[in-house]
């Protein structure tokens, strides 16, 4: 109980009230008085708007959020797992479509080769065993593409969402602890302190 009483005893003379004008009291406490209006109003709705948007079209959360520098890493994102998957998926069917080839009897694939006078091979340069190895890596190749593009898609959703919410986050001077230094006129002394702002 002594303790409790030392130590608000210790506190009171540093901790201030809020109040748009300071009035510096005998002990140097300082009252701020804030008006509940000054501060924006905040829109609950708003990071589910932002969401929504990006997730009709990638970058439009962000548009809705004034952070327009970020749509162009999105879509430079987003192109770039769009181009990989495409290219993997390309060089898939190739390999594919030499493999049916093969199966079906044929040595006219692009991956048989050719002699000095453009004749087919009698074996072909390329394996029919390196023809699956290569399907396997270039479909794996091809869904991880897909997966990674769809992760910078759900991350575009994320940070408008987040980006929404951070924007609406108060950090304003009406909430601070913040160190104070005063000096006193009167009797030529100097008060430290914290001030303590919050709002009734």
């Amino acid at each position: 109980m002594r303790s409790k009483f030392l130590l608000l005893l210790l506190l009171f003379p540093i901790i201030s009230f809020a109040q748009e004008e300071n009035i510096e009291g005998e002990l140097g406490v300082n009252i701020v008085i804030l008006d509940s209006t000054s501060s924006a109003p905040i829109d609950p709705l708003s990071p589910a708007k932002a969401a929504f948007y990006s997730a009709i079209l990638p970058g439009l959360g962000q548009a809705y959020n004034k952070k327009y520098w970020k749509i162009p890493v999105i879509y430079a994102a987003l192109g770039t797992g769009i181009y990989f998957y495409l290219d993997n998926d390309k060089e898939y069917h190739r390999y594919r479509d030499a493999y049916k080839s093969r199966l079906a009897g044929f040595n006219t694939d692009e991956f048989w080769g050719t002699d000095i006078n453009d004749n087919p091979l009698s074996t072909p340069s390329i394996s029919n065993d390196a023809l699956i190895r290569a399907q396997r890596f270039l479909n794996r190749n091809r869904e991880v593409s897909l997966l990674i593009t769809l992760g910078i898609y759900a991350l575009n959703i994320i940070d408008a969402n987040v980006d929404a919410h951070l924007l609406q986050y108060n950090v304003d001077e009406n909430l601070a602890i913040k160190p104070h230094f005063n000096f006193n006129e009167l009797d030529a002394t100097t008060n430290l302190g914290l001030t303590l702002n919050f709002q009734f």
